[in-house]
């Protein structure tokens, strides 16, 4: 059992059920770097990890501009366009 925390009110937190999931990890994942200092360090090791662990998954990866401001449209639609998954990355 897997629990999850709602950063929201934790005076009455809530249960939820993970998704049952197969096993098997296909498609394309996109690594998005916020451009936050040191987030392109985690995910060149995430990168290096999912190649290691899935060679079969496509992996690409995408930046926005500026971490201040939200992802740009343009780039919202190439990602999802592209990718079955996204993780995003932020750091410092």
């Amino acid at each position: 059992m897997v629990t999850i925390l709602d950063p929201t009110d934790e005076r009455v937190p809530v249960e939820r059920q993970i998704t049952t999931r197969s096993g098997i990890l296909t498609g394309t994942i996109g690594l998005l770097d916020i451009s936050k200092p040191r987030g392109n360090v985690m995910l060149d090791e995430l990168e290096r990890l999912l190649k290691q662990k899935a060679p079969e998954v496509d992996v690409r990866r995408y930046a926005k501009p500026t971490f201040a401001k939200p992802c740009p449209q343009p780039l919202r639609e190439e990602i999802r366009n592209e990718c079955d998954f996204l993780i995003e990355a932020l750091a410092d």
